[in-house]
């Protein structure tokens, strides 16, 4: 087993730099490493993690091992990993295997890696490793899987899985398919949604999302987004997000939804609501956010208007259906270091961001630290109470605790200078009562 695998180690001094400076912004987090450097409440435990290698990530991951854990650690993604990062982690002894720009076999020959050390939790960012484990306990066979093995070795699943305490999930697509393991009755070991947590869902993703995305289409194309025709495709906590802010840099906006309540909520919020169909004839800037494969696909392509713009925010490279794209195209180029160009049988252009996938991360440099210290503090605090609770949670898909939720909530707002009120003794007997009304 490699001890790392990183695309430069001579990058290690400018990631020091660069995530010494995200600690600036991430003082909820902080403190949690502090507690969990007296306490040790992870002594012991090995983490397999999956997230995208960003300099966030490696404070979370400083945090586990000041909390007693033994952390492998590989990407979510296979152009999101920030190398001079992936270098420091290395050089701190960590387990690293990332580098952007990975091919379909190193991608998974480095989640074989991370499973080689047998975790006993897991912590995902879109399920990737949790999948894997499970599609080798029940014996699926995939392309994938192949390169998993020989790179995890002699690795026994059914011993792994037993000594599994259990697993966070970070995206809403993660969440979703393990939602669908669990109706299934296929989840080996309990998993908590720490993307349901309100402290997450309410904030990483609409609002870090929004600010991100916008940062990805801004860097990669130069684009003017005021007076802009914009298109986004789902409207839920990531997608609202970026409606809102491309219609506060003055975009003009369609939103296109399957779910009648989020529809009628997009329009009530002001948006356009369109089929994808109809918004493909205008739209200049696509956006798709809703976790579900080929939501533009080829049908949409031949309506779109010459220099149309595409770009991801769902966490795989599914939602613009790419195979589609190349069989209507003649040519493709790469005309920025983010951008595609594909020309189209009549000689329209469309560019695509990033390869279809994260436009936040693949373009830019992903969330911003000051949001992300709340969902990585989740993390944290979800690990610590799977190992508090080891062997007395079912295998299900679990809720963050309210408590802490509401813990990181008061934290982030002590850090911004900001106080709660309090509820008075009468407030708090008239909320428990049912007898008092008018007076």
């Amino acid at each position: 087993m490699k001890d790392y695998w990183v695309r430069d180690l001579s990058l290690a001094e400018l990631g020091r730099r660069r995530i010494e400076w995200s600690r600036n912004f991430m003082p909820v987090l902080s403190r949690i490493l502090e507690r969990f450097d007296r306490e040790k409440p992870l002594k012991g435990v090995r983490v397999g993690a999956c997230l995208h290698v960003t300099t966030e990530t490696a404070i979370l991951v400083e945090a586990l091992r000041r909390g007693g854990a033994e952390v492998n650690i590989c990407a979510s993604n296979p152009m999101s990993t920030q190398d001079d990062v992936a270098a420091a982690m290395a050089e701190e002894g960590v387990r690293v295997y990332a580098f952007r720009g990975q091919s379909f076999e190193e991608y998974y020959r480095c989640i074989g890696y991370v499973l080689a050390s047998e975790p006993e939790l897991t912590i995902d960012d879109g399920a990737d490793l949790i999948s894997t484990i499970h599609k080798l306990y029940y014996g699926v066979e995939s392309e994938e899987l192949k390169h998993v093995r020989e790179a995890s070795g002699d690795l026994g699943v059914k011993r792994l899985v037993e000594g599994v305490i259990g697993g966070c999930e970070e995206t809403t697509t993660g969440v979703l398919r393990l939602r669908a393991m669990a109706r299934g009755g296929r989840l080996l070991y309990p998993v908590v949604a720490v993307n349901d947590a309100e402290s997450k869902r309410l904030f990483d993703n609409p609002i870090g999302t929004g600010q991100s995305a916008l940062d990805g289409i801004v860097r990669s194309t130069g684009a003017l987004l005021a007076g802009r025709d914009a298109v986004v495709v789902g409207y839920g906590n990531v997608g609202s997000g970026i409606a809102r802010r491309l219609r506060g840099m003055g975009a003009r906006v369609t939103v296109v939804e399957v779910d009648p309540i989020r529809a009628l909520k997009a329009a009530m919020e002001g948006f356009r609501v369109e089929t994808m169909r109809r918004a493909a004839s205008h739209g200049e800037l696509f956006l798709t956010a809703t976790g579900n494969i080929s939501v533009i696909r080829g049908e949409h392509f031949k309506l779109m208007r010459d220099g149309a713009i595409l770009a991801n925010a769902g966490h795989f490279d599914v939602e613009i259906d790419k195979r589609d794209l190349e069989a209507l195209s003649v040519r493709r180029e790469r005309v920025l270091p983010c951008v595609d160009m594909y020309v189209l049988g009549d000689g329209r252009r469309l560019f695509l961001l990033g390869e279809g996938r994260l436009v936040n991360l693949v373009c830019a440099e992903g969330h911003p630290t000051d949001v992300m210290d709340m969902s990585f503090s989740l993390q944290a605090l979800s690990a610590e109470y799977l190992v508090r609770n080891r062997g007395r949670l079912p295998r299900e898909v679990l809720d963050v605790p309210r408590e802490l939720d509401e813990l990181v909530a008061k934290l982030k707002l002590e850090a911004m200078g900001m106080e709660l009120e309090e509820l008075t003794e009468e407030q708090r007997r008239y909320l428990a009562s049912w007898e008092l009304g008018s007076r």
